[in-house]
C-alpha cells in the first residue's frame, strides 16, 4: 500500500483526487490537510462520498508518508514548503505538485527552497514516462498544457514543427478552480461564452518548453486563443499548422507515437467531448486541408488535465499499472 498525504484536499482537484484514491486498490490516504476544514469529515465538504470514508480533514502534518499530493492554488505550493521547511526536510517521501510552481525549468533553478526545486520533473507520462518512474518529485502539467501537447508532441519529436501554430480551445468552468469570480457564477456562464487571456495564457510557456526539448531549435509562434465555455468540465481545442505530407502519414505517426500511451488514443472519427468527461483519456483526431493539418484534442481538464494525471504519476513512480485505479467510464448520455 502506498501512503498518502495530501495538501489543501477542499478544492475541485483535491475533490477529484480524494476520488479516485478512495477506490484505488494500492491508495492508504494518512492525512487530508486543510486549516479551514480541519476536523471536519470530508463528505461534508464533497457531499458526493457520503458512505464511502470516514476520513477527517487535519491541520496536522505526518511525515510517515511515501507521496505527498499539493493541490494548492499557483504560488501556495512554494509558499507552503518556505512555511514547513521542517516538514520537508525530515521527510523521505515523493512529491506531485498540481500547481504551476515547478513547471518551469529556468524559474526551478531560481529556487531556494527546503525542497530541491531543481528535483521536480515534468509530469507528462507520454513525453517522458522514464524520467517519471525514477523521480523524486513530479511537477504536474497544466490542462490546457496536457491537451494541447497531446496534439503537438507527436509532430515536434518528428521534427514537424517549421510554421507557426494556431489553436482555439474552450474549457468548462471547473478550469477556473472553485473561487468565487464574476465569470464562474451561474447567471454569467449559462448560455455564455467569452474568450480571455488570449495569446498570453499562462501555460504557453510549459507548452513551448516541451515543444524545445521534443525539436531542438523550436522557435516558431503559437497563437492560442483559449474560451471560457458554459459547461462545467472538459476542454476541447483546435490546432492547425503546415503539414509536408498525407494524411496516411500524420495518422501513422501519432498513432505510432501513442501506442504505448494507455490513455491516449487517435480517433478514426471526428469525436465529441462526452467521450473524454469523467475519464483520464485523451482523443486526438485528425483532418488535413490544403496542406493544413487539423488537430482535434480533448481531455477531461479534472483528470487528464489534473488529478487523474497525477495519479497516473503516482503509478508510475510506485511501479504500478499506468490504468491502476484510473479506468473511469464517461458519461456518454
Amino acid at each position: 500500500m502506498i501512503k498518502i498525504g495530501i495538501i489543501g484536499g477542499a478544492g475541485y482537484t483535491g475533490g477529484e483526487l480524494l476520488r479516485i484514491l478512495v477506490n484505488h486498490p494500492n491508495a492508504d490516504i494518512r492525512f487530508i490537510h486543510s486549516n479551514s476544514n480541519a476536523g471536519n469529515p470530508i463528505a461534508q465538504v464533497h457531499s458526493d462520498l457520503l458512505g464511502m470514508t470516514e476520513l477527517k480533514f487535519t491541520g496536522e502534518l505526518d511525515t510517515n508518508i511515501d507521496v505527498l499530493f499539493m493541490c494548492v492554488g499557483h504560488g501556495d505550493a512554494v509558499k507552503f514548503i518556505e512555511n514547513n521547511a521542517a516538514f520537508f526536510n525530515a521527510a523521505r517521501f515523493k512529491v506531485i505538485d498540481l500547481s504551476q510552481d515547478f513547471r518551469l525549468d529556468a524559474k526551478n533553478a531560481e529556487m531556494n527552497l527546503a525542497l530541491s526545486a531543481n528535483s521536480f520533473v515534468y509530469g507528462l507520462p507520454e513525453m517522458q514516462r522514464e524520467k517519471i518512474k525514477s523521480a523524486a518529485h513530479i511537477a504536474n502539467p497544466g490542462c490546457f498544457a496536457t491537451c494541447l501537447q497531446l496534439g503537438l508532441l507527436p509532430l515536434a519529436a518528428a521534427g514537424k514543427l517549421q510554421k507557426e501554430i494556431h489553436i482555439t480551445a474552450i474549457t468548462g468552468s471547473t478550469g477556473a478552480g472553485q473561487s468565487l469570480s464574476a465569470s464562474s457564477h451561474f447567471s454569467w456562464r449559462n448560455n455564455n461564452m467569452s474568450v480571455y487571456k488570449a495569446f498570453t495564457h499562462q501555460h504557453l510557456k510549459e507548452i513551448g518548453q516541451s515543444l524545445k526539448k521534443m525539436q531542438t531549435g523550436f522557435n516558431q509562434k503559437i497563437w492560442f486563443v483559449p474560451y471560457r465555455g458554459d459547461f462545467t468540465r472538459g476542454i476541447i481545442a483546435s490546432i492547425y499548422t503546415p503539414f509536408d505530407g498525407t494524411l496516411d502519414e500524420a495518422k501513422q505517426l501519432y498513432k505510432s507515437f501513442y501506442q504505448d500511451a494507455p490513455f491516449t488514443h487517435v480517433s478514426e472519427v471526428n469525436p465529441d467531448l462526452k467521450q473524454v468527461v469523467n475519464t483520464n483519456n485523451a482523443i486526438v483526431y485528425l483532418e488535413l486541408h490544403d496542406g493544413m493539418l487539423l488537430i482535434i484534442s480533448m481531455i477531461d481538464n479534472l483528470l487528464k488535465g489534473a488529478s487523474g494525471q497525477a495519479v497516473q504519476n503516482m503509478n508510475l513512480l510506485f511501479g504500478l499499472p499506468e490504468t491502476e485505479g484510473l479506468r473511469l467510464k464517461a458519461a456518454a448520455f
